[in-house]
């Protein structure tokens, strides 16, 4: 068969073990692949040399796209506005890079004239349908080869000695070093450590595993201060009182966000999370950047935020972190969604001051050109509101009585049925 002739799928390549034998795979069964690997942002990353291993295996050639400043203002800074955090607890790290690249796949598929997408996501995980739903939202032409799912490639590879076979018959190079005890994904927002020793839920882990923090106890003795400026609910700027650095420009914003928090300890957790597709999973997690944003920009909402607005977005920031984490960021209701945290973050510009401190982050203080907060009217030393508000505090006599009517109701029907 002619390249020609020859079907184009992309396949979002790492470089890694699974993709370099599913590289060479989708060869053998007629593809022309072309290698697809995005920049968001891992650390310490050889793209040159994952190039030339997608090459030599292969791949008709090797993309890679530099995302980390579309991850950071489309994705990260999108997430922060509305404060997103699935279960009350994970900051969405994986999640929320996984339409970034999908978005980035597709369109070099349509570039190239691909009408198939491959990648090595697990038949168990919550990738898949990431990809694929996000995928498909984007191009619904799109063909998803999935080989994790093929019943031919897991007969083929039942195990990692499988992989390995392979590669030796057909000269994939492996990396020299030795496997971890567990699976790591990373970008800029967060580095995720599961699965290996980690399947064991009470399994402890070194701290030499982090890549991005230090711990608590490590942390500087001496406490940091910084200021975080917001205009409409997006990071613009990031002051350290300490030292005097200032980050404007979006990533590299971030990027400091990472380095200051990542050194003093803050943005660990262990946890315990429901996947999309019905399987409990363990996850570890270190977000430093992330974490001091959304504490900031929460601080921030609560100075010049309706109460009632308020309460309406923290529903919104459960569906957008449930959304986002199950596949569905370009989903209708997610743009609805998306919308609705635009026009609540009108008036939430101003500056909060964070204290930095061996894992702690406590707030210092904050201002707002958009306060709704007013000290007179809060004050506990001025009887009314003072000279702009008409407020009498013998008016909460009334305003008590009205809201208990249905408390009195209820109690006396609990009387009632409790002397029968």
């Amino acid at each position: 068969m002619s390249s020609a002739d020859q079907p184009k799928v992309i396949l979002a390549y790492s470089g890694g073990l699974d993709t370099s034998v599913i590289l060479k795979w989708l060869c053998e069964k007629g593809f022309d692949v072309i290698a697809f690997c995005a920049d968001v942002g891992q650390h310490h990353e050889d793209f040159e040399a994952v190039k030339a291993k997608a090459v030599s295996c292969g791949a008709s050639k090797c993309v890679v796209a530099d995302l980390r400043k579309d991850f950071v203002e489309n994705y990260i800074f999108e997430a922060i506005k509305c404060n997103a955090i699935y279960e009350g607890r994970y900051l969405l790290g994986t999640s929320v890079a996984r339409p970034c690249i999908a978005k980035e796949m597709v369109r070099i598929a349509n570039e190239e004239g691909a009408t198939y997408v491959a990648h090595g996501a697990t038949g168990k995980g919550n990738d898949q349908v990431r990809f694929e739903m996000c995928a498909q939202a984007l191009d619904a032409r799109m063909k998803t080869i999935a080989p994790w799912r093929d019943a031919e490639f897991i007969e083929s590879f039942k195990g990692r000695s499988d992989l390995l076979a392979y590669c030796t018959k057909h000269g994939i190079p492996v990396d020299a070093k030795p496997k971890s005890n567990y699976s790591i994904d990373e970008n800029l927002f967060h580095t995720s450590y599961e699965s290996g020793v980690l399947e064991d839920a009470a399994a402890t882990y070194e701290d030499s595993m982090f890549k991005m923090t230090v711990s608590p106890q490590a942390a500087p003795d001496k406490s940091e201060f910084i200021e975080v400026e917001f205009v409409k609910g997006v990071p613009v700027k990031l002051t350290n009182k300490t030292d005097g650095t200032v980050k404007t420009d979006p990533l590299e914003l971030f990027l400091y966000a990472n380095e200051i928090a990542g050194r003093n300890g803050v943005g660990r957790i262990d946890i315990v999370e429901n996947r999309f597709v019905g399987i409990k999973s363990r996850g570890v997690y270190e977000t430093p950047g992330g974490t001091l944003l959304r504490e900031a920009h929460m601080d921030l909402e609560g100075i010049c935020m309706d109460r009632e607005v308020k309460r309406i977005t923290e529903g919104l920031s459960n569906e957008f972190a449930r959304l986002c984490y199950n596949g569905f960021w370009f989903a209708p209701e997610m743009e609805l969604i998306r919308n609705s945290i635009d026009f609540s973050q009108r008036d939430v510009t101003g500056v909060v001051t964070l204290e930095l401190y061996k894992g702690n982050l406590i707030c210092r203080g904050r201002t707002s050109p958009n306060a709704l907060y007013n000290p007179d009217l809060a004050s506990m030393d001025i009887e009314g509101g003072g000279e702009n508000f008409d407020y009498n505090p013998a008016d909460a006599q009334g305003f008590i009585r009205i809201n208990a009517v249905r408390l009195k109701t209820y109690a006396a029907l609990r009387a009632k049925t409790n002397q029968n």
